[in-house]
């Protein structure tokens, strides 16, 4: 098994970078690509949805980024400690008939010694959003560097 820096115990600057690296794998969209940084038996909740293992990652996002088109995603350390990290995050998406949503909501991670993450508690709440109210706005992939962050956008 390969290890998936930066590994435990993390610090303010490792828990931040840990942070990015799954805010771009995420706005990928490539549900493979994504499940690399999960354990082989991960246990996720989201939502009300109850998954394990990669297998059930990988479907579950398939289904996601089919519903929730055109996909903008962002995430800020909230809390760290050794093995753990919390996260708040907000992400801009429209569904079929091109009405827009803001999704809210925060995620606690907690990751092996391999810096796989083992198990992914979220809470999520949708908000309807007229296009004009976006602030997620890039083209789509990775958030580029000079894109304010949550904090700075009021979220």
């Amino acid at each position: 098994m390969s290890d998936r820096p930066p590994l435990p115990p993390f610090t303010a600057a490792t828990a931040q970078q840990k942070a990015r690296a799954a805010e771009d794998a995420w706005n990928s969209r490539d549900p493979e690509r994504v499940a690399l940084a999960y354990t082989e038996d991960t246990v996720w909740r989201n939502r009300a949805e109850f998954l394990t293992g990669r297998a059930q990652v990988v479907e579950f996002l398939r289904r996601k980024w089919a519903r929730e088109l055109d996909y903008r995603l962002v995430k800020e350390v909230w809390a760290h400690g050794d093995d753990r990290i919390a996260v708040r995050f907000a992400y801009e998406w429209h569904d079929d008939s091109g009405t827009w949503f803001r999704s809210h909501g925060n995620e606690n991670w907690e990751f092996d010694e391999h810096g796989l993450m083992r198990r992914r508690l979220a809470s999520i709440n949708d908000q309807p959003v007229a296009e004009a109210e976006r602030k997620l706005r890039w083209p789509l992939g990775r958030r580029p560097e000079d894109h304010p962050g949550l904090s700075e956008l009021g979220l």
